[in-house]
């Protein structure tokens, strides 16, 4: 008999499909978030600590929507869940066309805002959706094959940012021209998002009986400690270590992200547009990491993944904080192929085992990224005297994603 349990069933392969592109989606808008730092810099004259009010804009979207979002997916369906979603997404991007009419920074800030409301709501919804469309066993290969797409949209962002936005500064355009390209650039990704929404309406979703509390309780019913049954979702350590674990994680990743065009154009001497050109390159690591850990995890406890590739991007921001040209700068795209698995693999990690409480445990996870509102403010504050010297603090959170892979994963029956 063969005990290998299959990546997914054929029945959900179209769903697969559709629920796959969503991460590739908010992929571009994250990356895209990143180039507007610089393009804002350059535009509407703001500083590296003031442009990081950007990712305060997005990621603080997902502290007050998380929860929400899992209110309205644990009462609604997976599938009413991502049509509210991409509805925000959509919303969001279409007012960056009043924004780029009014030149406001603060708009855009709002604009900003409600795409990360649609980005924290699929979020939230797609990484428990994903790992219901098959056996828990492969749900880690199932996250993390998705987010190999999202991997894909963070380097088709910083192309179409490069093209459209920063090209347009380095040739002279003036402020307003530079802001057109803004808001036309964000209508058609909007436009793209709506025909998205309307595909997915179409798709029947069947009932799924996630994979997370099947394998609970069947686990539990095995156990003759009552105790295990009535645990408060507070109570599961190992979920508690996951979110704190994601907090620290984003917080990180939205740090090195908003800050490697400004790394490319004062350590290397690039243009704005050469450095964004480079960010693709930097997001193929990212991909890279994560078709490269999906495929170790077959092989690799993924806790155990985890760990060794926190202990390779501390190593990897020792390097770039010296600032010592192409070795410094090669450390830098190091980082971005060990975070690759970072997030989906701390997430399924404190999934495990969860049973009826998985969805409410995801809207907590998925609150963690609000560490990346913070977290930029705080490197622009050094970047503002020394971008290279700003690389250091991600070092605070790496480790605590180390603790985590080492140790703190681990599900307590008791």
């Amino acid at each position: 008999m063969n005990n290998q349990p299959n990546f997914t069933e054929k029945k959900f392969i179209i769903i697969i499909v559709f629920v796959t592109s969503l991460f590739m989606l908010w992929g571009i808008a994250h990356s895209m978030s990143d180039v507007l730092n610089k393009h804002f810099q350059n535009v509407l004259n703001v500083s590296k600590s003031q442009s990081g009010l950007i990712q305060l804009s997005v990621f603080g979207a997902y502290f007050i929507m998380s929860i929400p979002a899992g209110i309205f997916m644990k009462r609604f369906g997976y599938k009413m869940g991502v049509l509210l979603g991409l509805s925000l997404f959509a919303t969001g991007t279409f007012l960056f066309i009043p924004a780029a009419n009014a030149e406001s920074f603060d708009f855009f800030r709002i604009a900003l805002f409600i795409l990360g409301c649609g980005m924290a709501t699929l979020e939230t919804v797609a990484h428990p959706f994903v790992a219901s469309l098959g056996d828990q066993r492969t749900s880690d290969q199932r996250i993390n094959f998705a987010q190999s797409f999202n991997a894909v949209g963070t380097i088709i962002g910083p192309l179409l940012g490069s093209y459209f936005l920063l090209h347009a500064t380095d040739v002279g355009n003036n402020i307003l021209n530079s802001l057109d390209s803004v808001k036309n650039l964000y209508m058609y990704i909007g436009l793209f998002i709506v025909f998205v929404a309307v595909c997915f309406a179409f798709i029947k979703v069947p009932n799924l009986t996630d994979p997370h509390a099947t394998t609970a309780e069947t686990t539990q019913e095995a156990l003759s400690n009552s105790h295990q049954q009535k645990k408060k979702l507070i109570q599961h350590r190992h979920f508690v270590a996951a979110a704190v674990a994601q907090f620290f994680n984003v917080a990180a990743q939205a740090g090195t992200w908003a800050y490697f065009i400004n790394y490319g154009v004062e350590v290397m001497g690039f243009s704005d547009a050469k450095a964004a050109n480079f960010m693709v390159l930097f997001m193929v690591f990212m991909a890279a990491g994560r078709f490269v850990g999906t495929y170790l995890m077959k092989f690799i406890a993924p806790n155990k993944l985890l760990a060794t590739f926190a202990l390779g991007s501390i190593i990897s921001c020792i390097i770039v904080a010296q600032g010592a040209g192409w070795i410094s700068y090669g450390a830098l795209f190091m980082i971005n192929f060990f975070f690759s698995i970072m997030f989906p693999t701390i997430f399924s990690l404190g999934l495990k085992d969860l049973g009826k409480q998985t969805q409410q445990a995801s809207s907590f996870i998925s609150m963690g990224v609000v560490g990346g509102a913070f977290f930029p403010l705080a490197m622009g504050l050094i970047a503002n005297h020394d971008v290279a010297l700003a690389y250091y603090l991600p070092i605070i959170c790496y480790a605590v994603i180390f603790l985590f892979g080492a140790k703190l994963y681990k599900v307590k029956t008791n």
